[in-house]
């Protein structure tokens, strides 16, 4: 998986220009709830895992209490549910919620594109470079045939994009969204997948930006984002014609062991 954070951290301050951003200081709870979320992504614990909380508080290397409240916090988040059986259960996504997150995504990603254009030249300059990096490493990624880092280079454009927007909000929201789009994938999907032509889907949001056209960025991400919806609602039968298009990798079908946690002293 990729280095950068998976979850809200990535975006605190939704990168704060010329000021110095409040420090935060993280909990216990904090670095439960991010592992978890990064074990959600990576597929360490994939759809449908149930979770023991006297297990997982082993692995962790952590106390029942604030695992238990971190657990609380992705039940919030919508990324853990409760079975039907005793405990909590990593989500499932089904076909509605594949339309509803990307729904949702087609709406923040063009607001995100138009406030990065409203940014000062200097700022957007700076944006560009990011973004320009994550699209390298999707072209590097493409060119070995791996679909890990193609996926994960794709959430962090995706990251990057929110991050720069401008909005708290909207980046906190763009946080889960892309964690359970990654959910869609492993819950549509028999094994990790991702297509060849995300990279140059977004090597043209780049130049869109870069054009400083807006409408086509914004033309550009829904019509990405649609594709998407069809391609993990397709029948069986006509994603199997697509199979030259994609990229594949295995992931478990159970949960996997997860490492301890290093905790900085004082936590």
């Amino acid at each position: 998986m990729s280095t950068r954070n998976s979850g809200l951290s990535a975006l605190a301050g939704a990168r704060q220009v010329g000021r110095l951003a409040p420090v935060r200081r993280t909990s216990t709870v904090d670095l439960i709830a991010e592992r978890l979320r990064e074990a959600v992504v990576e597929g360490s614990l994939p759809p449908g895992a149930v979770l023991g909380e006297a297990e997982l508080a082993f692995q962790l290397g952590v106390s029942r209490g604030p695992l238990r409240e971190a657990m609380q916090r992705l039940t919030a988040e919508g990324l853990l549910v409760i079975p039907r059986r005793r405990g909590l259960a990593v989500r499932t996504m089904t076909p509605e919620d594949v339309r509803d997150i990307h729904w949702l995504r087609s709406r923040i990603e063009p607001e995100l594109g138009r406030r990065i254009l409203a940014r000062p030249a200097a700022e957007r300059k700076t944006v560009l470079a990011e973004l320009g990096a994550e699209v390298k490493r999707m072209q590097r990624a493409l060119r070995k045939d791996d679909a890990r880092d193609l996926g994960d280079a794709y959430l962090d454009f995706h990251r990057a994009l929110a991050a720069w927007g401008g909005s708290v909000r909207l980046a906190r929201m763009m946080a889960t969204l892309l964690i359970e789009t990654r959910l869609c994938t492993f819950s549509m999907y028999e094994h990790f997948e991702v297509h060849r032509d995300l990279v140059p889907e977004h090597v043209a949001f780049v130049e869109a930006l870069a054009a400083e056209d807006a409408r086509r960025f914004a033309v550009l991400i829904e019509a990405h984002l649609d594709a998407e919806v069809a391609r993990l609602l397709a029948e069986p039968v006509a994603a199997a014609k697509e199979g030259e298009d994609r990229l594949l990798a295995e992931t478990p079908d159970e949960p996997q062991p997860l490492d301890r946690l290093d905790l900085p002293e004082g936590l």
